[in-house]
């Protein structure tokens, strides 16, 4: 299993090299082909837009790895709800019912008192 893993990783690294410089490169076309025309943007080169991709990257995480942290998240909620007692989800419905106030929210009623966006004197 592991001499398997051995032989596929520097094919892998590969793959991963050459999708970074494909997507740098369509930054790059993309770029010049649109923004300098329509804001007045200078042209970039291929090292500036594989700087782009790297920057957007670490400030929003892109690239599609929000799916794995929500399955994960999911999980994680199905083990706490699994552990709970009857009441213990009773009582953990009823909190996020008034939290998200999600029966009225739909039709248009006002909220309840006590909860946000509540008036002070009803």
């Amino acid at each position: 299993m592991r001499r398997r893993l051995r032989e596929k990783v520097p094919a892998i690294i590969f793959f991963c090299i050459l999708i970074l410089v494909g997507l740098s490169f369509i930054v790059m076309l993309l770029w010049n082909a649109i923004l300098p025309d329509i804001v007045n943007a200078g042209t970039i080169s291929f090292w500036q837009s594989m700087g782009l991709l790297v920057l957007a990257k670490i400030l929003f995480g892109g690239f599609g790895g929000w799916r794995h942290k929500r399955q994960h998240w999911r999980e994680r909620m199905h083990e706490k709800w699994q552990a709970m007692t009857p009441e213990e989800k009773e009582k953990f419905k009823e909190e996020w019912k008034t939290r998200c106030n999600w029966r009225n929210r739909f039709r248009g009623e006002a909220p309840m008192q006590g909860e946000r966006g509540a008036e002070p004197g009803s």
